[in-house]
């Protein structure tokens, strides 16, 4: 099943409505709890992204993946696609200001790109969210991209191949459990596509049990980001990019290899799988050796 040419017209057209957000400390707290934090009892440095009420309390910058979320908008019927067919592969974040722990945000949602990556292949659709604060400051740039299985072949313009580098030795690695029941927490956020949730649609789709959210497990590699190369300085991380190559299921374990560049890797240990590639971040005023020392100095 392949887009007509109309179809892919509407598809590159379509009106997401504006959002507008308003959030509290508890809802940071609980994204940062669904994306992993919180898991030592004893780790005091996460306490400022789990406990609401401390005064130093901080949001998590991939928190921005939820603010101003317009829902699963590519499931609704009048898209006229298959929910099980639609996967997200790309996922990135510029973090203009820091974000506030509470607050008001509106934003808007455009699709930007539909490519086409041949027939009986598939599509690519691309959007962007800009986020702003109640002062209408740009606070952060959001943009994701999503594979429609199958339905390539309507004769637009195709991806460029990204250019292959070679990776350098990893200097962190930093291991994360996925928690059973991860993706049903994650949910909770307001990302309520069921591929995450229902048996029977994962099963549809291909999978053995629901998978986990592309977003959590991307959330979980801004963890890592956060703690090997910033040392839970928040203010450090200004970009994080990421290719979800492989699904993941709750209850595996997520391995980040971290290079002092600022690319990554987060790996599915047990099945050898890489599930996010070509990682990239860009932190503001720190080199790989300062994290080093402020992170033992913090510990």
């Amino acid at each position: 099943m392949s887009l007509t040419s109309e179809h892919a017209g509407r598809l590159r057209h379509w009106q997401v409505p504006k959002t507008s957000h308003s959030y509290t400390r508890r809802d940071a707290a609980l994204y940062a709890l669904s994306i992993g934090f919180g898991d030592n009892p004893l780790d005091r440095q996460e306490l400022r992204f789990v406990d609401h009420t401390r005064a130093d309390f901080r949001a998590v910058p991939s928190f921005a993946l939820i603010l101003g979320y317009p829902g699963f908008w590519l499931g609704e019927k009048a898209t006229g696609l298959d929910i099980g067919r639609l996967l997200h592969i790309e996922q990135s974040i510029e973090i203009l200001e820091p974000l506030a722990p509470s607050g008001h945000v509106t934003a808007e949602t455009t699709v930007t790109d539909l490519l086409d990556l041949g027939a009986g292949k598939g599509a690519i659709l691309c959007s962007r969210r800009d986020i702003r604060d109640g002062d209408n400051r740009l606070v952060a740039v959001v943009r994701q991209s999503h594979m429609l299985r199958g339905y390539g072949g309507f004769g637009g313009e195709r991806p460029e191949k990204p250019a292959m580098t070679a990776l350098g030795e990893p200097v962190w690695s930093v291991s994360t459990k996925v928690l059973p029941q991860q993706a049903l927490l994650y949910r909770l956020n307001g990302d309520l596509n069921p591929i995450h949730a229902d048996p029977e649609i994962a099963a549809a789709a291909g999978f053995e049990q629901p998978i986990l959210h592309g977003m959590c497990s991307f959330g979980m590699s801004c963890r890592a980001i956060l703690r090997s190369l910033c040392a839970y300085d928040t203010e450090r991380l200004r970009f994080i990019s990421a290719r979800m190559t492989a699904p993941v299921f709750p209850g595996e374990t997520l391995r980040h290899d971290i290079r002092p560049d600022g690319s990554f890797t987060a790996t599915i240990v047990g099945r050898d799988k890489v599930a996010l590639d070509r990682g990239s971040v860009v932190v503001a005023n720190v080199t790989a050796e300062a994290a080093r020392q402020k992170q033992e100095a913090l510990a």
